[in-house]
């Protein structure tokens, strides 16, 4: 069933392919005369693979609203005439759902699956379970009842190998666009870029078992970035499945962006913060209704998540904590001290990653990149390893780093001074604040050489040819930070407790200063300076650990680190991969202020050729044909005369070309000779003359969208971002004078910012 869909699918793809392809090859028969005598006219009789687009190409999502209108208005007036045309307008109205039931049931039976085969490979590592090699280290010893709360995770069922054993990943051959994080690609498709195969079955199959490989590895990386890839793999298959989606690009893209959200969903179990991820990280076009079933889908992966239940631990929540002590409005200070040191963080890091990525791209260093990973994993096993809280995977260290000492807790970093006598009316196990004993000033040590060990290694790991996410990585380095701050606050505490800022709220023998909130608010805070999220991040770290109460420290490190980021420079990790790979996507954060003119940046330029163009009248199909060949331009205006040059419309290449290789095939005699017209009624022709003409108005856009040559680009850029243009025509008194696309103001503005134009697509 499954390979039957794949191969349904394949088959679709290939005939819209293969309708521009063949191109070359039908025109010689088409010249011979030989086919069917039926006047072809696209407006009557559309033709497969007209709408359509290439690959690296920018869709129109103008005209796909427009296909989807009309298609609506035709359901919905078909639905009034018989009772069966109405029960198909319910389906139609309801498949929308139902797809997004399916991408959430899948996406969330992949997650859980991700997440039990990366904890099994994890620790297959360090060993083996003798009682079936399925079961990971504490699902092993759950039966074994005879050993101490301390020893808990040590039993005779699970032996421990003699060395350790790392994996890797490798696919980036079979399927190149399984490696990476996958949302800058994800942002870019969204906003309406083509990237054939990059959320195909072969990048989700290849993906899905690489992203197990690559987290279960020791690298210094997650599995959240990927994830929304995968969701939106999920999505894009399933499309395949639904006429409305399948055929509209526009439409697609609204099931993409709940597949984002799904894909953050089940990566941290938090559905609204997934929601809010996709409405504020990465749609470009979100309208009411995609946040409905982004919702809906996002509840329904998270409910499948919860289900398999993949942690063991019957919460969805990834890091639960329930921290004993309120956080004192002092506290702030230390928080915001943390947004900084965030803000910083996230802005260095930005440019050293950039800085070796694009070593990596410009050296012969990009020439091996199994050898690359092969060589990174392997000094990252060796230096990781002597350290305990660098040898274990992020998930485990961030949730160690949240961990609120208590009296059964025989953590390392719980290593304080025992009391002389315990209150045997005291609180639950929580304890007051206590000296550091040895155990805990060693545990210091090591957290500063896993943090420095950290911020290293993940400059160098974000950009191999791995799946690689960067949200783990980026709390695990603000949880050490804050986990160590948060230490020297309660030891400064509890010897100073007499100093103005801890007098009224801090008294001897009180609980005061939380270490584990001081981790949890780095951690937010790292990740903000890193991705400038704000929203959506609170949200996804309070859904993440529970703590609903510690909503306002998040919220004041998040907008800190926020803020001094943006000091650095306004682009996020994000972002900054896009503008690295030369992917064409207009950032609507970024302000154009720059006073240039319409004028100023169309084509052609003065030392340019003159613009290509086509008549409504009076150009034969070899004129066309020739005309396209000796361009490589993706459309072309269509204007009354070359005289006039009053402009009547745009039609796209690849629409020109299959209508043509069609009449060749369905209209007899059509030949170079033949004219081309773009009029609604075709001219009268003499008996004795040449064949019919061949009427293309049916693939000419008559609306599109015209500024004049005066209009300021700052107005432009808008206009090219809220309607997602590809391309806008520039006239003077309704006079054609030339064109601008996306690729020019990008262009355009790389030259305003110092930077290579020709950067643009791909670098």
């Amino acid at each position: 069933m499954v390979w039957e869909f794949w191969t349904t699918q394949l088959d679709e793809e290939e005939l819209v392919e293969n309708n521009y392809e063949e191109y070359s090859s039908s025109r010689a028969t088409g010249m011979n005369g030989n086919g069917p005598s039926k006047l072809v006219d696209p407006l009557e009789d559309p033709l497969p693979g007209v709408g359509t687009y290439e690959d690296f190409n920018t869709i129109d999502w103008v005209r796909e609203k427009s296909k989807d209108r009309d298609r609506h208005r035709e359901i919905t007036n078909k639905s009034r005439q018989s009772k069966v045309a109405l029960l198909l307008s319910v389906i139609d109205a309801f498949s929308g759902w139902l797809l997004m039931l399916l991408v959430g049931l899948m996406s969330g039976a992949l997650a859980g699956g991700i997440d039990i085969a990366a904890h099994w490979l994890t620790d297959l590592k360090e060993g083996v379970c003798l009682d079936g090699f399925w079961f990971n280290h504490e699902h092993c010893c759950w039966t074994y009842n005879e050993t101490t709360f301390e020893e808990r995770d040590q039993c005779p069922q699970w032996q421990s190998w003699a060395e350790l054993i790392a994996g890797t990943s490798k696919g980036g051959a079979f399927a190149p666009y399984a490696c990476g994080s996958g949302i800058p690609e994800i942002k870019t498709i969204l906003s309406g870029f083509i990237i054939r195969g990059y959320l195909g079955k072969w990048t989700l199959i290849i993906k899905t078992i690489t992203l197990v490989l690559a987290v279960s590895s020791g690298l210094s990386l997650g599995k959240e970035g990927p994830l929304v890839h995968v969701a939106c793999c999920c999505a894009n298959i399933l499309c395949h499945r639904f006429t409305k989606y399948r055929k509209n690009e526009a439409k697609r893209r609204e099931v993409l962006s709940a597949a984002a959200a799904v894909g953050v969903s089940v990566a941290f179990g938090a559905p609204i913060g997934g929601v809010l991820f996709s409405l504020e990280e990465v749609s470009y076009y979100f309208p009411l209704k995609t946040l409905w079933r982004s919702f809906f889908a996002a509840l329904v992966a998270a409910f499948t998540l919860r289900s398999i239940n993949p942690f063991g631990n019957s919460r969805l929540v990834l890091f639960y904590v329930e921290f004993h002590a309120p956080w004192h409005l002092l506290e702030l200070g230390p928080f915001i001290l943390l947004g900084i040191f965030g803000g910083v963080w996230g802005a260095l890091f930005i440019r050293a990653n950039i800085a070796w990525c694009r070593r990596r791209k410009t050296t012969r260093l990009g020439h091996y990149p199994v050898t690359e990973v092969l060589v990174v994993t392997a000094i990252t096993a060796l230096i990781a390893f002597p350290n305990s809280y660098t040898r274990m995977s992020g998930a485990e260290l961030i949730s160690e780093l949240f961990n609120d000492c208590s009296l059964l807790d025989s953590s390392q970093l719980c290593g304080y001074q025992q009391p002389t006598n315990i209150s045997e009316t005291g609180a639950g196990n929580s304890l007051a604040d206590r000296p550091a004993a040895k155990g805990l000033l060693t545990a210091l040590w090591q957290l500063a050489l896993a943090l420095i060990f950290k911020m290293v290694v993940t400059v160098i790991t974000f950009g191999m040819k791995v799946p690689s996410g960067l949200f783990i990585p980026s709390m695990a380095v603000g949880a050490i930070a804050g986990r160590l701050l948060g230490v020297g606050m309660e030891q400064l505490a509890y010897y100073n407790h007499d100093w103005l800022i801890f007098k009224g709220w801090c008294s001897p023998g009180a609980d005061c200063i939380t270490p584990g909130l001081y981790a949890m608010v780095g951690a937010a805070a790292c990740l903000g300076g890193v991705t400038r999220m704000t929203v959506s991040l609170v949200v996804i770290m309070f859904e993440l650990t529970g703590g609903l109460e510690y909503i306002v420290p998040l919220m004041a490190a998040t907008m800190t680190s926020k803020w001094v980021a943006d000091a650095f420079g306004r682009e996020g990790i994000y972002e900054a991969h896009i503008r690295l790979n030369g992917y064409p996507f207009l950032e609507a954060k970024e302000e154009f202020d720059h006073s240039s003119l319409a004028v100023d940046v169309m084509r052609p330029r003065r030392s340019d050729p003159a613009l290509a163009m086509l008549t409504q009248e009076g150009m034969t199909v070899g004129e066309v044909e020739a005309l396209v060949e000796s361009t490589h331009y993706s459309g072309f205006p269509v204007v009354v005369s070359q005289e006039s040059q009053r402009l009547v419309g745009f039609v796209l290449r690849r629409d020109l070309l299959i209508s043509i290789d069609n009449a060749r095939k369905r209209q007899e005699g059509v030949v170079s000779a033949s004219h081309v017209v773009f009029t609604e009624h075709a001219p009268p022709q003499a008996e004795d003359g040449p064949a019919p003409p061949l009427r293309l108005r049916g693939i000419l856009d008559l609306s599109p969208f015209t500024v004049t040559d005066h209009t300021p680009m700052d107005i432009t850029v808008d206009i090219f971002r809220k309607l997602g243009l590809r391309q806008c025509l520039v006239t003077h008194n309704g006079r054609l004078l030339g064109i601008i696309t996306k690729k020019d103001i990008l262009k355009h503005m790389a030259q305003i910012a110092n930077r290579d134009p020709d950067s643009i697509l791909f670098n």
